[in-house]
């Protein structure tokens, strides 16, 4: 019997889209390595910013295409610059000379190989900082496993409970299938967060950004976190707002109520959950 040889092609996230890669553009809307900035950012959960800010760099492009993203410029118009994988061992160690609590990867899972010999390279050069994978939450195991070691902290977003919502604002249908797979690998890597005088060493933090309308698909999401990853933090955000191509559309084409928000955060409460984040609303 033959042995079966792989096609070539990307399979670093779950679109498995099969690119030619760097010289072919993938489902992501990326070839090669690029990021549109690098800078200590003090707006994430206070774990994660701290005093002196957290050490984040942001990747262009995004294997997701969720109508209402507020980074879209970024990711889905690719927005940013080309940079080698050496370039990147010297921005993680420029943020962590400049004080970073930690070096934050945001949206890096289409450039999981890249990034993950930037942060050997890195820290064969003296990283020490914490490293944390900021991620939509559409992750492939078996890539996710290639960071094990690496990666300290997973901060990801888990955005849809199931595959009618999933399909309806993001264009995939194994979203809820994908997310609870990876996060269930991140608590396996990651454990429980450690703190060290208020800032996380490693640990898994998950994120909800609940949706106008979709109220539901929150409280899914919350429980399955309790029954599957327990106790963790998690972040409950209630910065929503209409744009890009979520702007005029019937359900989700306006600004999150306040009862809407509190009625998800009762509802956190209600399941048990005791340690975590939320943000004041702002009616405005």
């Amino acid at each position: 019997m033959s042995k079966r040889v792989q096609a070539p092609g990307c399979r670093q996230c779950p679109r498995e889209c099969l690119a030619l890669r760097p010289n072919e553009k993938g489902l992501c809307s990326s070839g090669g390595l690029r990021i549109a900035s690098h800078n200590l950012h003090y707006g994430e959960e206070p774990p994660i910013s701290g005093r002196a800010g957290s050490g984040t760099i942001f990747f262009s492009g995004c294997s997701l295409k969720c109508i209402f993203c507020q980074n879209y410029p970024i990711s889905h118009m690719g927005n940013g610059r080309d940079i080698t994988p050496a370039e990147l061992i010297l921005i993680m160690l420029e943020l962590q000379e400049r004080g970073a609590h930690n070096i934050n990867l945001v949206s890096p899972s289409h450039f999981a190989s890249d990034i993950r010999e930037a942060l050997l390279g890195a820290k064969k050069k003296g990283l020490k900082i914490p490293v944390v994978y900021n991620t939509s939450g559409y992750d492939s195991v078996k890539t996710l496993k290639t960071f094990e070691g690496l990666v300290d902290i997973y901060l990801p977003d888990m955005k849809f409970a199931n595959a009618e919502i999933s399909r309806k604002y993001c264009e995939v249908s194994n979203y809820d299938k994908i997310s609870k797979a990876a996060l269930l690998e991140m608590k396996r890597q990651a454990g429980d967060v450690v703190l060290e005088e208020g800032i996380a060493l490693r640990g898994l933090i998950v994120r909800h950004l609940v949706l106008p309308g979709e109220i539901l698909n929150s409280k899914l999401i919350l429980k399955w976190i309790l029954e599957n990853l327990g106790n963790v933090y998690i972040s409950i955000m209630s910065q929503y707002h209409p744009c890009y191509k979520a702007v005029g559309h019937p359900i989700i084409g306006r600004r999150l109520l306040k009862k809407e928000y509190d009625e998800v955060l009762d509802y956190a409460v209600k399941l048990g959950f005791t340690k975590g984040f939320l943000q004041e609303f702002d009616e405005n």
